[in-house]
């Protein structure tokens, strides 16, 4: 089993599904005794919004850089950002260090096309829904993205950073982000991605019709189904 790197805390209440996610689904391949060879370095968030919010991502992405040559160095094979929103770094980080980076947009995209979707409604952090650098790496696949009103943008992200990130589940934020997700599905998306890795505390498949792609739960399974490749010699 390859040792799996995961840059965590961004924030640490994704980060635990993603530890507990990694193990469920390590435990369903090879059985129930077994658990990740896995090394976590949890970031404390607080520093990381202030520079999202004051946009300085040349200084996200040398923070990063250094994290990730930590976990480099203490044996990790391949690393995860367990964040979409600090993938807008991911390249920078990805030159600047000697494992590889397992995508989380790259991995997502390839199970959308797997399913025979071309047009996604996408959710996330104002980052993700307004900038070009998801919506990019999407079109490199043939998928073509619709994102929210500005107005349930800002909503979006305010729910994302001043309730899910808190740990804070609230019934009507879960209405609302489900009315808007059947905005999305009448401005012709015909599934949605959860392109935020705190999203899937909140929206779950039971709570709506439509398709749903929870962007944490299809990192795991591709950073799984790597950590468990027989390499040929």
């Amino acid at each position: 089993m390859k040792t799996i790197g995961l840059v965590g805390g961004v924030s640490w209440e994704s980060s635990a599904e993603y530890y507990r996610l990694i193990n469920q689904e390590v435990k369903a391949k090879l059985g129930v005794e077994h658990s990740a060879e896995l090394l976590m370095y949890s970031l404390n968030f607080h520093p990381i919004i202030q520079l999202e919010h004051e946009e300085r991502w040349d200084d996200i992405a040398a923070l990063l850089t250094n994290v990730v040559q930590k976990i480099e160095q203490a044996g990790a094979d391949f690393f995860l950002i367990a964040s979409n929103t600090l993938h807008k770094v991911a390249t920078v980080v990805q030159n600047n260090v000697g494992i590889p980076l397992v995508h989380i947009a790259d991995a997502t995209a390839e199970k959308i096309v797997e399913s025979g979707v071309s047009s996604v409604g996408l959710l996330g952090t104002r980052f993700v829904m307004e900038q070009d650098f998801y919506k990019e790496r999407f079109a490199s696949y043939g998928i073509s993205v619709i994102v929210p009103s500005s107005e349930s943008m800002n909503y979006v992200h305010q729910v994302i950073y001043k309730e899910l990130c808190l740990g804070k589940i609230h019934e009507a934020s879960r209405q609302k982000l489900l009315s808007i997700i059947d905005n999305l599905q009448e401005a012709g998306a015909t599934a949605i991605v959860l392109g935020n890795t705190e999203l899937p505390l909140l929206i779950r498949p039971q709570d709506t019709i439509a398709k749903l792609f929870d962007t944490m739960l299809i990192h795991v399974q591709k950073a799984v189904t790597m950590a468990l490749e027989v390499t040929s010699s």
